[in-house]
């Protein structure tokens, strides 16, 4: 278990002030410019050697991610910081966390990031829906532009960098990284074809480096802290602390940091209170946000809570947005849900996905009744196939894996579902006849 000396995050709940004054106080702002000093390379080198991988979804090695920016940028070409603060993943609430209660670690953290990539600014892309939040984030950013921690001459190393926040409008497209350059930009927020990647062509078509939030705001502590200390928690593969957000039906829902690659009983056991009605009653687990595939209590039980041990049982920790279900749960009507969800969310660009989510919401719909043949679900099982993989963003995919999941471990219980209502209607045909 993390000891309290060890959190990256410690004012998560607000129990202290967000302001500067508070922060300071926390840690944050401290020799920021003695950080800086140490070069922009030997920054990105710290992040890479302290194993830190992108914390929105994709787990891509933060270092190696930020070693794409061009190393001397051109006067008329200058590079920018976006940071994904469009947090859309339902079950997902870790970076509103951060940034209502600890914003100055994420601003601090965009100056350190912006600085080692050789940005000329940051963009925080800050969900329309986090109204609270964006009118605390506004107000830090302004208390860190009044206290010359940003903008010319940032705290005092002598280099420039100004900090934006912008409000999306509140679409789920808008946190895939190229949607939210062209929402950034005023157009429609659709997925751009890559290549080009933003880092050669981004943000009005200048290198351009995304990134979580949480990935920017864990980094100046790791800077201050060392890339040892960062890279002793968790598996090889799989270092530092993290956020996690477990809901559903688990006695004390919260927001926790904990070392990543914890196993899964233990972080529900010492955080949550354990499961409602005992361990025997768990069904299923999301591990990771909507998108990913459920895994029943079976193989969830001791399963460690990281990139890889959660990719090992079919499923992926994308932003451990923990949501447990319980054996109340009516798993199929959920994972309908989850497809309308898609269905309402997808830009329409490509064809797959515009035509294939609704397509699968319907199907799911009948299968939750029972309205259906026992052949549909296969059927169902093919058409996921067909839309996985085949569009230009992962929404599709995003689309087609619950549902996945749910005939891998529950194909017994549609089939259950079609048999009594077939059973139901047989005698009202025999009458007929």
């Amino acid at each position: 278990m993390l000891a309290d000396k060890d959190r990256i995050f410690t004012n998560v709940y607000g129990f202290q002030s967000w302001d500067l004054k508070a922060a300071r106080v926390r840690g944050d702002w401290d020799n920021t410019k003695d950080l800086m000093a140490r070069g922009q390379d030997a920054i990105i080198d710290l992040i890479k050697a302290s194993g830190l991988r992108g914390r929105g979804g994709a787990g891509f090695p933060t270092g190696m991610k930020w070693s794409f920016m061009p190393k001397e940028p051109k006067p008329d070409r200058p590079s920018f910081l976006v940071i994904n603060a469009d947090e859309s993943e339902p079950g997902s609430c870790k970076d509103r966390e951060i940034m209502r209660h600890d914003p100055h670690k994420l601003i601090e953290g965009a100056l350190i990031a912006g600085y080692a990539m050789r940005a000329r600014a940051a963009y925080i892309y800050i969900r329309g829906e986090y109204i609270r939040e964006a009118e605390v984030l506004f107000a830090a950013v302004a208390e860190a532009y009044d206290a010359g921690l940003i903008g010319k001459n940032a705290s005092g190393s002598g280099y420039d960098f100004d900090v934006f926040v912008h409000r999306g409008a509140g679409a789920y497209i808008c946190g895939e990284e190229t949607a939210m350059l062209e929402s950034l930009e005023g157009k429609k927020g659709q997925p751009r074809l890559k290549p080009p990647f933003p880092a050669g062509a981004g943000l009005y078509g200048m290198p351009t480096t995304v990134n979580n939030v949480e990935s920017i705001a864990v980094a100046p502590t790791i800077l201050r802290r060392g890339a040892e200390w960062f890279a002793s928690f968790g598996a090889e593969g799989n270092r530092g602390t993290k956020l996690f957000q477990i809901s559903g039906h688990v006695n004390k829902p919260c927001v926790v940091e904990e070392a990543m690659s914890i196993p899964f009983r233990e972080l529900i056991e010492k955080h949550c209170g354990g499961i409602r009605g005992g361990w025997d009653n768990l069904l299923a687990v999301i591990p990771g946000g909507s998108s990913v595939p459920l895994v029943p209590a079976a193989q969830i039980m001791d399963c460690a809570m990281d990139f890889d041990g959660l990719k090992a049982v079919g499923s992926g920790l994308g932003t451990a947005a923990v949501i447990v279900m319980d054996k109340s749960t009516d798993i199929v009507r959920a994972i309908s849900r989850i497809s309308y969800f898609y269905k309402h969310e997808s830009c329409g660009q490509c064809t797959p996905c515009r035509e294939g989510t609704g397509w699968m919401w319907r199907v799911m719909e009948r299968l939750r009744t029972g309205d259906a043949d026992v052949s549909e679900i296969d059927t169902l099982q093919q058409v996921t196939k067909q839309i996985e993989g085949h569009t230009i963003c992962a929404l599709g995919d995003a689309a087609a894996w619950p549902i996945q999941g749910l005939i891998r471990h529950f194909r017994p219980e549609l089939e259950r579902r079609i048999k009594e209502r077939g059973g139901d209607l047989a005698p009202m045909m025999e009458a007929a006849e």
